[in-house]
């Protein structure tokens, strides 16, 4: 049976991405990463995607200004031409419409730096740091209609520091991103999720997960 092959979608560093590439190299991911796409030029994580070997494309968002459907065509273009199976949104700044989720229902995968459905949106570190909780962490979850809300795969508790910033919790929220968002599209690769309503199914047996606590 052929590996499952993956479109990264990204628009920054590409730490998470690189996770992926990492994985890859080491044998633990059961998928190809088949491209990477950008929507902002010269955005490090190209760079990454290129010395990893993965093809590379840029989609600039701005020239299609508020029609968000005609630049998600553009992207779902490409990921139909590599044969994509599985989207994974690795620091991807951009909301999606229910046409690009049609395209690729459930099949959309996204990581975001809060313990959901708490701190959702652009602003997590802040806003958690704000509200003044103990725990933080990540989500990797599909994606849906919503804001960060669709079904959750896997997530990891981070403790919140009493001398924590936003720079200080979100770099030690960044190491567990990196663990975990390999791990779920391993989940993924190998059939071991099955999506019932809000909630995820792992098929654990075999496979020994990390903590999440």
């Amino acid at each position: 049976m052929p590996n499952v092959r993956v479109g990264v979608l990204a628009s920054g560093r590409g730490t998470d991405f690189q996770s992926l590439v990492d994985a890859r190299d080491r044998k633990e991911l059961s998928a190809d990463i088949a491209i990477l796409i950008c929507n902002v030029p010269g955005a490090p994580v190209l760079e990454r995607a290129k010395e990893a070997g993965i093809r590379t494309v840029v989609v600039d968002h701005r020239p299609y200004g508020k029609d968000r459907e005609a630049f998600e065509r553009a992207v779902v273009k490409f990921l139909r031409e590599d044969r994509v199976d599985l989207v994974v949104f690795a620091g991807f700044m951009r909301l999606v419409s229910p046409y690009f989720l049609r395209e690729f229902p459930m099949r959309v995968m996204n990581i975001h730096p809060s313990l959901l459905p708490a701190f959702p949106g652009a602003h997590p570190h802040h806003d958690v740091l704000a509200a003044g909780v103990k725990v933080s962490g990540c989500t990797i979850h599909f994606v849906d209609t919503s804001v960060d809300g669709g079904p959750i795969i896997l997530q990891k508790a981070v403790a919140v520091m009493e001398d924590d910033t936003e720079e200080t919790l979100a770099a030690r929220i960044l190491e567990q991103e990196h663990l975990f968002l390999p791990i779920a599209v391993r989940l993924f690769a190998e059939g071991r999720l099955k999506v019932e309503g809000r909630r995820v199914r792992i098929r654990t047996a075999g496979l020994r997960l990390p903590p999440m606590a």
